[in-house]
C-alpha cells in the first residue's frame, strides 16, 4: 500500500462511520435498511466535511465476538460498505470487531476498500471478549490469495480496551514485530478506551522505537482525537482516524455533524 497516494495527503485525516447495531446483534432496533441508510448519510457528512478518507465498523454490535463473526454480519457489513462506496470516492475502511481480520480483508476485497484496521495483529491480548490473539501469518496470507495486496493493514500497537497477555514494556522491537515481520502497513496508537486521548508522549515514544529500527511506517492516532488536539498530534503522528469528535454534541453514537468536521480538518490544515 502507498499510504499517501491512497490519502493524497502524507498526514491524513480519517472519519468513523459507526455502524448501529446489525441484524442479529442484542442491541438491533432496526432493520439493515435503516442502519445502511444513516450509515451512508454519516459518510456523506464526512466527505462533506473533508475528511481524506473513512473507515467503517461495526460498533453497535456489542457484546462482540472476539475473532469470528456471523456470517450475517458479514453480509450485512459488505452492503453497508458498498453502499457507502457508492457515495464517496473517499478512501475506504474496515474494522471487524472485536478482532476478525479475516472477515475484514475479505469485505475490503469484495466492496474494493482500501484498508483494514487490525486490533490485534501479533501477539496477544487480554480483554472483555477473553484472550485475543494476533493471527498475522493468517491475515497476510489470505489477503495474497484475494488478489487485495493492495489493501492496507493497520495494525494496533497497545491496542485500547485490552492488555498485555505477557509482560514487559513495549520496545522498538514490538514494533518490528508488527510491522517489519507481521507486515503491517501502518500502526495504530490509541488511548486506553474509546473516546480517550492518547498521550503525546506515548506517540513520541513509539515514533522513537520505529526509528530504532530504521522503519518509515506511518503511525496513526486512534482515539481522543479532537478540534483542539489535532494540530499538535499531527506534528507528531502520521494521520488521525477520529469517530467521537465529530459526533453531534461529541457523542459517539449520535450522527456525524458535518460543522465538526469541517472545523477539525480545518485545524488539521493548520499543521499540514
Amino acid at each position: 500500500m502507498d499510504f499517501e497516494t491512497t490519502f493524497g495527503t502524507s498526514r491524513p485525516v480519517i472519519g468513523m462511520v459507526h455502524l448501529g447495531a446489525l441484524p442479529g446483534a442484542p442491541q438491533a432496533d432496526a432493520g439493515i435498511d435503516a442502519v445502511v441508510e444513516r450509515a451512508v448519510a454519516d459518510a456523506r457528512a464526512l466527505d462533506a466535511g473533508g475528511v481524506d478518507g473513512i473507515m467503517v465498523e461495526n460498533f453497535g454490535d456489542a457484546p462482540f465476538y472476539p475473532d469470528d463473526v456471523p456470517k450475517h454480519t458479514v453480509a450485512s457489513m459488505t452492503r453497508a460498505i458498498t453502499e457507502i462506496a457508492a457515495a464517496t470516492d473517499r478512501p475506504l475502511g474496515v474494522n471487524v470487531l472485536r478482532n476478525d481480520a479475516p472477515a475484514a480483508v475479505g469485505i475490503a476485497a469484495a466492496t474494493g476498500a482500501d484498508y483494514v484496521r487490525v486490533n490485534v495483529h501479533t501477539g496477544a491480548r487480554v480483554s472483555d471478549q477473553g484472550v485475543l490473539q494476533g493471527q498475522a501469518h493468517e491475515t497476510i496470507r489470505l489477503r495474497e490469495r484475494l488478489d487485495a495486496g493492495d489493501v492496507g493493514v493497520f495494525a494496533d500497537l497497545d491496542v485500547k480496551h485490552s492488555a498485555p497477555l505477557a509482560s514487559g514494556e513495549f520496545t522498538a522491537e514490538s514494533f518490528a514485530d508488527q510491522t517489519e515481520r507481521g507486515l503491517a502497513d501502518a500502526a495504530v496508537v490509541s488511548g486506553r478506551g474509546t473516546g480517550e486521548p492518547t498521550s503525546p508522549a506515548d506517540l513520541r515514544e513509539w515514533a522513537a522505537r520505529r526509528d530504532e529500527v530504521g522503519l518509515d511506517t506511518p503511525i496513526l492516532v486512534g482515539s481522543g482525537v479532537t478540534e483542539e488536539t489535532v494540530a499538535d498530534l499531527l506534528d507528531i503522528a502520521d494521520g488521525v482516524i477520529v469517530g467521537t469528535a465529530l459526533k453531534e454534541g461529541g457523542e459517539t453514537t449520535a450522527p456525524v455533524d458535518e460543522g465538526r468536521v469541517a472545523n477539525l480538518v480545518a485545524a488539521a490544515d493548520a499543521s499540514r
